[in-house]
């Protein structure tokens, strides 16, 4: 109880320090940008026309809401965060029922399925939280007051879209999580295996290490999982985020895949600093997106 207590009060820390991260993340994955493009520099010095990166989104942000603007999305985050870590933290226990782990660093298919269940679990328990959370921060672009609380979103979801609306884009969810566990697991197996001699010092360290690079990478491999689930998310919501011209109505996550895939679309979002722009693509002012 105390462990799962130290995990909560972390986690909702590290919550509350990345949520400006997270809100800029989503409204770049809608595809709202604000600001036009600018002539800097890229990461070898070379002049481009880039597009603002997250600290000018930043300040725009602050300059039309205030710091407070930063943290839209805020409370309903906290809660998906408290509610996801306790049911991972008990569904383990119950797996587990009082087994002890013999070597963290292995790959065991029973221990990567018993956490694949622990964390399948969580993000349907809190997925609900998640949609309240991304509708909240979409509302920055067509300045709607719609999900104003979780109280009153909860209401709103229920009424305009029964109960599968707090279900939206799961399905892509849960398998971004899914593939991102099992290639981190297998990639850190294969190079602590492989790569890495027991009989060197500081093998606990470099064994972190590459469970972090694996993690970084599996990550990158299952973002576009991510991205499609968080616009299902928002999509025909009733907000201008998740509507024409931002996004065509997708009758479920695999159209939605598709449509990305041939606009070129994938990575749209993935990363915040030296962002080019897109290729193909023209900058309409008056709508604050490209098309």
């Amino acid at each position: 109880m105390a462990d799962t207590c130290g995990q909560v009060l972390l986690g909702s820390g590290l919550t509350v320090l990345s949520h400006p991260l997270m809100y800029i993340k989503v409204l770049v994955q809608v595809g709202h940008e604000p600001l036009p493009p600018t002539l800097g520099r890229n990461m070898f010095g070379r002049q481009v026309y880039q597009l603002p990166g997250l600290f000018a989104y930043a300040k725009h942000i602050i300059k039309i809401d205030g710091k407070s603007g930063l943290f839209k999305g805020l409370t309903p985050r906290l809660c998906a965060g408290t509610i996801g870590t306790i049911v991972h933290s008990r569904v383990l226990q119950v797996q587990y029922a009082h087994q002890v782990l013999k070597r963290f660093f292995c790959f065991d298919k029973k221990c990567t399925t018993k956490e694949m269940i622990a964390r399948s679990c969580a993000t349907i328990v809190t997925h609900p939280f998640h949609v309240i959370t991304l509708r909240c921060m979409v509302q920055f672009i067509g300045r709607e007051v719609k999900y104003s609380g979780v109280f009153d979103s909860i209401v709103t979801i229920y009424r305009e879209d029964g109960i599968l609306g707090f279900f939206a884009g799961l399905i892509p969810r849960l398998l971004g999580d899914v593939l991102s566990l099992w290639i981190c697991n297998m990639l850190a197996h294969f190079i602590n295996t492989h790569a890495i001699d027991d009989s060197t010092s500081h093998t606990g360290e470099i064994k972190n290490c590459s469970q972090a690079v694996t993690g970084f990478f599996a990550s990158m491999l299952t973002y576009p999982f991510v991205l499609v689930s968080n616009l299902v998310a928002v999509n025909n919501c009733g907000l201008a985020g998740g509507l024409p011209p931002y996004a065509a109505v997708y009758p479920n996550w695999l159209h939605c895949w598709s449509h990305l895939s041939r606009e070129g679309n994938m990575s749209r979002g993935n990363s915040l600093f030296f962002r080019k722009l897109p290729a193909g693509k023209m900058y309409a002012i008056e709508q604050k997106r490209f098309f």
